[in-house]
């Protein structure tokens, strides 16, 4: 802990000092004067001698304190603004690079996105045979727009969660809205390697929650993303709340998860790869992004999966969150 000297006591503090100090060195150069001519014996010099030492030492280690000790703070306190002040300054200068990179980028990936399609609506109307190639190739462009787009998201939000600066964003928000945009995100993407994405919310009208959005669209995005990549045939993303909070449950039909990767799901960078000394498939960011901005909105995020039996194996997210959550 920190102790500091006000400023308005600052110089009547050193004033003290120096003459507790002054005192005592009279009382040092005065001690054998005046013991010598008003007493007999040495017990009259000693007790001015002790008296003085006492008062000096005290003096001077009164000045170390007021004049030492504040300098000392000071120059901690400068250097510890001057490193908050450094954190913010990169935190910001690499959140508006990372902006024009991710603008750089995402424009070309909408375009090759854009042509995916039209190639696709050419070669339907055309009703020519289509190479297998062909149909490969579009089909990889269909899959990897979206991942993509997640992995620019993710690197964006990890920098923001870096920030001593992050604050969670309230607003008004539509979650069922959030959910439809994610799903019709995705639907083609799963389609095309035969699986399928369904959704709904109970209530149907489920109205509005005064929530951070982006961080909403932000985890059931990575959820679904890894539902449709292990799912077998199915996904399904459901909405439900009760009188305090909000649950979006991402449940699909994958092989599981075994039990002893469970606890380490959630750590930063981990994938089921690295316990099996094998080369990553992924970066092993989503999830604990995922984790994080779920904990900072003031809800949680928690996995139920069921790997062992083979007519039974899910995976299944529920993310909590508050309808409306107090700043």
């Amino acid at each position: 802990m920190r102790v500091a000297i006000p400023p308005r006591l600052v110089t009547p503090a050193k004033a003290f000092a120096g003459v507790v100090a002054a005192a005592g060195v009279v009382c040092l150069i005065l001690a054998p004067i005046i013991g010598s001519t008003a007493f007999d014996n040495l017990w009259g010099v000693e007790p001015l001698t002790y008296i003085g030492c006492v008062m000096l030492i005290a003096g001077l280690a009164a000045a170390a304190i007021v004049y030492v000790f504040p300098e000392v703070a000071n120059r901690n306190g400068r250097a510890y603004l001057s490193s908050e002040s450094e954190i913010r300054r990169w935190s910001r200068t690499t959140q508006q690079y990372f902006e024009l990179f991710e603008h750089d980028l995402g424009r070309p990936l909408r375009r090759i996105a854009g042509k995916e399609r039209e190639l696709r609506a050419v070669l339907r109307s055309s009703q020519q045979t289509v190479s297998p190639a062909v149909t490969d190739l579009l089909d990889e462009i269909e899959r990897q727009t979206p991942n993509f787009r997640l992995m620019l998201s993710n690197v964006q939000v990890l920098i923001q969660l870096e920030s001593p600066d992050g604050i969670v964003q309230q607003a008004p928000v539509e979650p069922s809205q959030v959910i439809r945009r994610i799903a019709d995100r995705y639907t083609p993407v799963a389609t095309e390697v035969g699986k399928g994405v369904t959704w709904w919310a109970e209530p149907s009208e489920f109205g509005i929650v005064y929530a951070d959005p982006g961080a909403i669209e932000h985890i059931v995005t990575n959820l679904v993303d890894n539902a449709v990549r292990f799912a077998t045939s199915h996904v399904e993303i459901k909405i439900t709340k009760n009188p305090s909070h909000f649950f979006v449950r991402v449940w699909d039909d994958g092989p599981g998860i075994g039990s002893q990767y469970i606890q380490h799901l959630f750590d930063r960078g981990w994938t089921p790869e690295m316990a099996r000394r094998e080369e990553k498939t992924s970066s092993g960011l989503g999830l604990f992004i995922a984790q994080t901005l779920a904990h900072r909105s003031g809800g949680s995020l928690t996995v139920e999966s069921v790997a062992e039996q083979d007519d039974d194996h899910h995976t299944g997210f529920l993310l909590s969150l508050p309808l409306n959550r107090s700043v």
